[in-house]
């Protein structure tokens, strides 16, 4: 007994050195050289308790609204200022027009659900407030901003058509519950894009309730919240709301946190003017849950075998993948995009929000993407894409008439329509930005160059593997 207490004792000495040590010279190392070790780390205030605050009863979401509004006067209206009420941005210049337009759900579609003219109280089950169920919802009426999707802290908290608080919702208990946002919060919505879980982005999903650091390094290792990187002002939040933004008006980036001079390899910083530290930060998407990478809606309305990987009647084939290669381009932080009316060329595939930048951008740099790519509705005659009522009455999901569902919305659109549907090839990119793995996991030098390179360079606009060829400012040279 007395040998087996020994080696108990023993073994926990090993223990604690195994993993008191390094953290003890990583603190030393750090503060001699002047700096805070834990100072990535977020810092958060303690929230109000308002169990007491919030006694109810609530009849309707909005009464919980008003309960707010008397101790935060201002924040529905602070809320009723950005893209998460509006769903729009502020005005931008995009290509080949002539003056400034807002763009956002409004006026542009997607190649997923495709758009919310004539689906609202199907899309605005994720809108931030109560009651959007038509063309007419009143953007002023503050009163329906939606405090609870954001701050309540029970996980039980679901919003149904128009937005509206599902029945069985307990809303005093929700209301006393109601904190600092949390990624139950954010993910609620922003990891269904797209119908459903894992569908949209390739690096937000359902993993990230609870991620392991191999999942995310920040998220699973240091417990980071949405909103310590997205951090807010006035309801302001950083950072893309949607994968490319027409017009990025955020400050957010790794290096908000992390310092230029982080890498010790002097090999390694000359690369930071042209690669985006995602771009070796994140050498896959959907590492744990598979994505949705192609949609087929032309192959929607068959009465066969269902799987919601890969088939469903009221939406057609689909292709998901797990672990991806991203796709690599330049990006300056700005996109063209696709809004409603423009011609295509139905002879190629339609990029919907291609990208800005080039090698010859010095603004732009080599960035990760997921490519989703689709088959959707579109007008042979008028040359535009469609945008198909899908919800409720007439809608494609009740009746699979694609003539009806796009005749109801090219009318909810403004779109002229000449009765005729067919199918046009459609891309989107979507920025990987999340989901990054432990250093040690991080691209290496023979993952972008040599014969199994990842990158093509060629498309990327060198002349060859950089490392053979020379690099950027060297290629911008020769091509001036």
């Amino acid at each position: 007994m007395k040998d087996f207490k020994y080696i108990w004792v023993i073994g926990l000495v090993i223990t604690l050195l195994i993993v008191i040590v390094p953290i003890l010279l990583f603190v030393s190392r750090e503060a001699e050289a002047g700096e805070d070790p834990w100072s990535f780390l977020p810092q958060r205030v303690p929230h109000v308790d308002h169990s007491d605050l919030m006694a109810g009863p609530y009849e309707s979401g909005s009464d919980v609204t008003r309960a707010c509004l008397k101790c935060h006067e201002d924040a529905a209206h602070e809320v009723a200022q950005t893209v998460h009420w509006t769903w729009e941005s502020e005005p931008v210049m995009l290509d080949g027009r002539d003056e400034p337009i807002t763009i956002g759900k409004k006026n542009s579609i997607n190649n997923f659900c495709i758009g919310i003219q004539g689906n609202w109280t199907g899309c605005t089950r994720c809108h931030a407030g109560y009651g959007w169920e038509d063309a007419d919802f009143d953007f002023s009426n503050e009163e329906n901003v939606d405090c609870l999707v954001c701050h309540e802290q029970t996980g039980t908290y679901t919003k149904s058509n128009s937005g509206l608080p599902s029945e069985d919702t307990d809303l005093v208990a929700v209301a006393k519950s109601v904190g600092m946002p949390s990624r139950t919060n954010c993910g609620s919505c922003h990891f269904n894009g797209g119908g459903g879980n894992a569908v949209k982005h390739g690096d937000l999903d359902g993993s990230l309730f609870f991620p392991t650091e191999n999942i995310d390094v920040h998220m699973g290792r240091h417990d980071f919240q949405c909103v310590d990187c997205h951090q807010t002002e006035n309801h302001q939040v950083e950072g893309h709301l949607i994968s490319v933004s027409a017009d990025d008006h955020s400050d957010l980036d790794c290096i908000s946190c992390h310092t230029e001079s982080v890498h010790e390899d002097e090999r390694i910083s000359a690369h930071l003017d042209s690669i985006a530290c995602q771009t070796c930060h994140i050498p896959e998407g959907a590492v744990r849950q598979a994505t949705k990478m192609d949609w087929d809606w032309s192959t929607a309305g068959q009465d066969i075998p269902e799987d919601p990987h890969e088939y469903l009647k009221i939406k057609g084939s689909f292709v998901y993948e797990q672990n991806f290669m991203p796709e690599y381009a330049w990006f300056n932080g700005q996109a063209d995009r696709y809004i409603l009316g423009d011609e295509i060329d139905p002879t190629v595939s339609t990029v919907l929000n291609q990208p800005k930048g080039d090698i010859q951008d010095p603004e732009a740099k080599i960035w990760p993407f997921k490519v989703h790519t689709a088959k959707q509705p579109y007008d042979p005659n008028y040359k535009h894409l469609l945008q198909p009522k899908t919800v409720g009455e007439g809608g494609y999901w009740t009746e699979f008439d694609w003539d009806l569902a796009s005749r109801l919305g090219a009318e909810a659109a403004g779109l002229e329509y000449s009765g005729e549907v067919g199918f046009a090839d459609t891309e989107m990119y979507w920025v990987l930005s999340h989901m990054v793995v432990p250093k040690e996991e991080a691209l290496q030098c023979h993952d972008c160059h040599g014969e199994d390179s990842r990158m093509d360079w060629g498309a990327l606009g060198y002349y060859g593997d950089p490392i053979r060829w020379g690099g950027r400012s060297q290629t911008i040279g020769l091509n001036d």
